[in-house]
């Protein structure tokens, strides 16, 4: 069973782990991985991993939200240099907005300005209108539904909500609207994750590890791999109650046609 891992941020793993994931991927039958960027040096970082390992990292550019936003001249430079590099990029992202760092500031009795925050997603996702790529969103809860908007506003319906949490009424408006989800390694063991996936349907999931981000239960201690992702597609068989070679493939396929890779026939 081949999967494919949607979302990794490959360049933030210590170079020997890294290598040792990329060494590893074939043995394991990860066919590749969407290698998502933090920031401009994630970006240039990415697509050199890209250059080196082109049959198996797919380099998608952005800049996360859940940090301080950078100067304007920081953003003008990320800006050309992505317009600059369209061509060897497969989507804008990771993008999105920053619920946890707002959260966390809320909780301190801090104001938290979301507006800067929005003014940037949504140049990033009119940059993904006008070069035609698709988007991958950090977007969870009621972030999702002003994400929405957005995307709504500038008709992109090539999304991709990473590790997304939310409403019914939210999940029911993405279904609706055609947008992709994927399931990290916490859907093993956690149930808000389990009845999402229970609701949403199987032609718009992927599989992601969110790597190096660390995972609990059955993988506590363990570096995250994508070798993982075989674990997360037999628990979502289990719950569409579909063989496991039946769901990867379905979830193999969606991704493929999603980020348009190329595959040899």
């Amino acid at each position: 069973m081949k999967t494919i891992d949607a979302h990794i941020h490959l360049d933030l793993y210590p170079v020997a782990e890294r290598q040792l994931i990329l060494d590893e991927l074939t043995f394991f039958a990860v066919q590749s991985v969407i290698a998502v960027s933090m920031n401009l040096n994630s970006c240039m970082a990415n697509l050199e991993l890209q250059r080196l390992h082109p049959e198996q990292v797919l380099a998608a550019f952005g800049f996360h939200p859940e940090q301080d936003l950078p100067a304007d001249e920081q953003l003008e430079q990320l800006f050309a240099w992505i317009i600059l590099h369209q061509a060897k990029m497969v989507a804008v992202g990771e993008v999105g907005l920053p619920y946890y760092n707002r959260l966390e500031a809320e909780e301190q009795g801090l104001v938290f300005d979301l507006k800067p925050y929005l003014a940037l997603l949504e140049r990033f996702i009119a940059l993904a209108a006008d070069l035609g790529k698709p988007i991958i969103l950090h977007a969870v809860y009621e972030d999702a539904d002003l994400v929405c908007d957005l995307l709504e506003k500038y008709k992109v319906s090539q999304a991709h909500f990473h590790w997304f949490k939310g409403s019914r009424e939210t999940v029911e408006r993405m279904i609706d609207k055609g947008y992709f989800i994927s399931f990290t390694p916490d859907i093993l063991y956690e149930q808000e994750i389990q009845q999402l996936a229970a609701i949403y349907p199987i032609t718009q999931m992927m599989v992601e590890t969110d790597g190096p981000w660390p995972f609990e239960g059955p993988f506590s201690g363990q570096t995250t791999h994508p070798r993982m992702l075989a674990e997360n597609i037999h628990k979502l068989a289990e719950i569409k109650e579909l063989d496991p070679e039946e769901a990867g493939e379905i979830i193999r396929q969606n991704t493929i046609a999603f980020y348009r890779i190329k595959v040899e026939k």
